[in-house]
């Protein structure tokens, strides 16, 4: 039996506490909150999107950074391993659409007990209001913890399990880097991942509340700073292509530029008073990194990808016979949302007062131009403060896949978001804080 200390109580290393328990050794768990969970309690929304139904093999086509270094991880602690550990402790689950996982309770505080009395049943202990300022490595291994009031805490093995820099109200500052870098490993420079972007285009910002359905979104880099704007003079609406409907999944991360898309994806936005937010932007913004390109990024919204452009065309020619004298406005509120049809009238440059019947073929070409691309210019990412992870951490080629151990430090273990990898919305991050837990409890 081993003495084990694991640094953090969130998802991971609360996993982590009950598969080194299920192993028999004597486990403290150590939190600078004051309860456990902080950050599960506002995943999905208070109601905690535990993980995916999907197959464990699509699983990795989910996750942007390094999926290959979770093989071990994920294969020997799965999806359906989780979602039997949760209901075989008192926390029942249901699928939902998208196939994501949630209590049945729709509580997330039902997960984080659930994990909790496994612990305290099992004779684990959790220490709260305490701060860890550094790790013990005594001859080159790890030894235990220093807290910051002054008092150590002596281990034959310790677990990094600290989170990384988002959502840092929840306790999660960056402090398992630190303790990494003093170890000597590697840590890859973080940015707010899975979070809003900022937009150049004020009217985004008067659109502030409204949510799109069923809206394709391509990602390019900038080439040049133009995008459409109201005032700029810029757009008009015979610019662009159609824009590509995707998977939703993000191509990754390359070390060379691209040109081409590094993004495509289908679902849900939301504008907000400072660009665009929901679903399909979040995942969007794990292929964005704005310190590669500084210019930002070119999003191309698709408003209608269901019609093709002679479809929408038709559907438009309709529109007109029914109500030939209805005015542009009155027009685009048959296609789009109220506020979406004011602004859609602008982008296009057209006359307002100009009725449907005085449309020409040309101008309703134009029409069904900008409505298949519809160009948005993000200029930054918001803040790790509305990050829902972090992209960067731990380099992973310094920690043993196949048991989550430092290559450097025996007796140092690192699990969940304080290794460099992250994945898209759906449940994936904390699949890999659940597996990668398991795995690192599991292997001391």
């Amino acid at each position: 039996m081993s003495k084990v200390v694991i640094i953090g109580a969130g998802a991971a290393g609360l996993m982590a506490a009950c598969a080194a328990l299920t192993q028999g050794h004597e486990v403290l768990v150590v939190e600078k909150n004051e309860k456990a969970g902080k950050k599960i309690y506002i995943t999905g929304k208070g109601r905690c999107n535990l993980t995916s139904a999907c197959e464990t093999a699509e699983f990795f086509g989910h996750v942007v950074t390094n999926p290959r270094f979770l093989y071990s991880a994920v294969y020997g602690f799965d999806n359906t391993q989780v979602m039997q550990f949760f209901e075989e402790n008192g926390c029942p689950l249901k699928i939902e659409r998208g196939d994501r996982v949630f209590p049945v309770s729709d509580h997330a505080s039902d997960v984080t007990d659930t994990l909790v009395r496994f612990i305290r049943r099992n004779g684990g202990k959790i220490l709260f209001h305490t701060e860890i300022k550094s790790l013990i490595i005594r001859d080159g291994r790890a030894a235990g913890v220093r807290c910051a009031d002054g008092k150590s805490i002596s281990a034959d093995a310790v677990i990094v399990c600290t989170g990384g820099r988002s959502y840092p109200t929840t306790g999660s500052t960056g402090d398992g880097w630190r303790f990494a870098k003093e170890a000597g490993h590697t840590v890859r420079e973080a940015r707010p991942s899975l979070v809003p972007l900022v937009t150049k285009e004020d009217w985004c910002r008067q659109l502030q509340g409204l949510a799109l359905k069923n809206v394709a979104l391509t990602v390019k880099p900038t080439e040049s700073d133009k995008a459409q704007e109201i005032d700029s003079g810029e757009a008009s609406a015979d610019s662009g292509k159609d824009a590509a409907t995707g998977s939703g999944k993000g191509r990754g991360k390359g070390k060379k530029k691209k040109k081409g898309p590094v993004y495509d994806g289908f679902g849900e936005m939301l504008f907000t008073h400072f660009g665009v937010s929901g679903p399909l932007v979040l995942t969007a913004s794990c292929s964005m990194d704005f310190a590669e390109y500084p210019k930002g990024f070119d999003l191309t919204l698709d408003l209608k990808p269901a019609l093709t452009k002679e479809q929408l065309a038709l559907r438009i020619k309709r529109e007109i016979e029914a109500s030939p004298l209805r005015q542009l406005p009155g027009l685009m509120r048959r296609l789009f949302p109220a506020r979406l049809s004011e602004i859609m009238v602008q982008l296009s440059r057209l006359d307002p007062a100009r009725t449907g019947r005085s449309l020409t073929e040309q101008e309703i070409s134009a029409l069904c131009d900008l409505t298949k691309c519809v160009v948005i210019h993000a200029v930054s990412a918001r803040g790790f403060a509305e990050a829902i992870v972090s992209s960067g951490g731990v380099e992973p080629k310094e920690i043993d896949p196949s048991t989550m151990e430092s290559r450097l430090v025996p007796g140092l273990y690192f699990a969940g978001e304080v290794i460099d990898v992250d994945a898209v919305t759906g449940g994936f991050n904390l699949q890999i804080a659940w597996s990668t837990g398991h795995l690192a409890g599991s292997s001391i």
